[in-house]
């Protein structure tokens, strides 16, 4: 009867330990994560030998292309290679930025000392765990020599130093596995909070540098349009062809000709939009300076080939010849009219 009872207490204990061998100790690294980063910023890089060659080639271009028509398109060359070297410029940054706040922490995380010492923790567990799966297989083969023996004491005793044995195991099992457990959850925690951080922080780097970009990209953008507007406008006449005769003088435009007839030299018109095609040195206080790309408001035209305006806060005569209207103006130019 005694030998039963023990049988059936090992029993109870072995299911224990089965049920011990399912322990399990999930934990998701962001392996994955660093890999991906660092893949990143290697191809990034590449990414950028390729555009500062582009940028040297683009500018080299700029300054040894000889046109007969005008250096237009030497300067657009130009400007294409400052900003491309701009742009390539701020995904080297963007890339190093990758690297030291996210490939970097997140690397270290993945190899630093609390994951290790879970790990190790975990380790042992599964070594005691061996341990204990063997003595279970010890307690079988004890039971069944005390079965045997009908009720030897020295068999009796080998299987109560087994069980024993074998209850020392569980123990340390039971406490170890839930050390494992506790070390491996604390670490996961540390470690997800970590991540998102730190693709957070690759998140703001990646848009400060498209802001960046977008700034070079509208400035760039200005330069290459004036540029096309140049060489597809007309060449203005020589300047000493607007010397003569002068510009109507005050008494002109609001006395002698305020009538309607049909000899009026100027006419009041719908204001509209022009663009300076090339500068013009004011000569008197009723003469408006204008430098090349310049947006005047035209608000008159006279029959002697003046006009009327007003440019950068200043209004005044200029010849009509050198400005060109415009439906459409860049909006970084409005500013500079009134």
């Amino acid at each position: 009867m005694e030998i039963l009872i023990m049988h059936s207490q090992t029993s109870q204990k072995l299911n224990y330990i089965r049920d011990w061998k399912n322990f399990t100790y999930p934990l998701v690294l962001p392996k994955d994560v660093v890999r991906g980063v660092e893949g990143y910023i290697v191809t990034g890089s590449k990414q950028v030998e390729i555009g500062n060659k582009l940028s040297d080639d683009s500018q080299k271009y700029g300054i040894e292309n000889t046109c007969t028509s005008g250096n237009t398109l030497s300067r657009a060359a130009t400007y294409y290679g400052k900003a491309r070297s701009l742009i390539e410029k701020e995904r080297g940054n963007m890339l190093k930025a990758f690297g030291t706040q996210v490939a970097e922490p997140l690397r270290a995380m993945v190899m630093g000392a609390p994951l290790e010492d879970a790990r190790h923790l975990a380790q042992r567990y599964d070594r005691i765990r061996q341990e204990a799966d063997a003595q279970v297989v010890e307690v079988s083969r004890r039971q069944s020599r005390v079965r045997e023996s009908a009720g030897n004491s020295d068999v009796i005793s080998k299987l109560e130093a087994a069980e024993y044995k074998l209850e020392e195991l569980k123990s340390n099992m039971v406490g170890l596995g839930k050390e494992a457990v506790s070390a491996m959850a604390a670490v996961e925690g540390q470690q997800q909070r970590l991540t998102l951080q730190r693709l957070i922080a690759m998140v703001e780097a990646e848009r400060t540098y498209h802001q960046k970009v977008l700034e070079i990209l509208d400035h760039l953008e200005e330069e290459m349009v004036s540029e096309r507007q140049k060489i597809e406008a007309p060449p203005p006449p020589a300047a000493e062809s607007f010397m003569s005769p002068p510009p109507p003088s005050y008494d002109e435009v609001n006395g002698m000709f305020a009538s309607t007839s049909a000899d009026q030299a100027v006419n009041s018109v719908d204001f509209f939009l022009g663009e300076a095609l090339d500068s013009f040195e004011a000569e008197s206080e009723f003469e408006l300076n204008l430098s090349v790309g310049d947006i005047v408001i035209v608000r008159k035209i006279s029959s002697n080939g003046w006009a009327e305006g007003e440019c950068k806060g200043k209004a005044g005569w200029f010849p009509h010849a050198y400005v060109e209207r415009r439906e459409r103006v860049l909006a970084s130019k409005v500013p500079h009219i009134f």
